[in-house]
């Protein structure tokens, strides 16, 4: 059973930094995308970022380029978000997704047949 489940949202302060985890499990192959989305209330969801787990291929949404990095752990089976310089738009629940193919920008685009539970990110003074 494909299983993912995230961690690491909070609250911090505009220009702080927050890690969120995404723990992956019941893939059959290595050939999978996985990334990060967003929804704040009342807006649309957001692509943020996504990276192939079999090569580290990576995408991301113009509003976090140079802040947020992805990455991915494959001993651990488990994707990074690292946040940094964070503004109070980035605040929104974020979910870890997932599909079998190789193109994180498709991914991001176009979201994932697997989904994790959402983790909260608030940012604010």
């Amino acid at each position: 059973q494909l299983q993912l489940v995230e961690s690491g949202g909070g609250l911090v302060q505009p220009g702080g930094s927050l890690r969120l985890s995404c723990a992956a499990s019941g893939f059959s192959s290595d050939y999978y995308v996985i990334g990060w989305f967003r929804q704040a209330p009342g807006k649309e969801r957001e692509g943020v970022s996504c990276i192939t787990n079999s090569d580290g291929r990576t995408a991301y949404a113009d509003s976090v380029k140079g802040r947020f990095t992805i990455s991915r752990d494959n001993a651990k089976n488990t994707v990074y978000l690292q946040m940094n310089s964070l503004k109070p738009e980035d605040t929104a629940s974020y979910y870890c997704a997932a599909r079998f193919g190789l193109l994180p920008r498709s991914l991001c685009s176009e979201g994932g047949d697997y989904w994790g539970q959402g983790a909260q990110v608030a940012v604010s003074s």
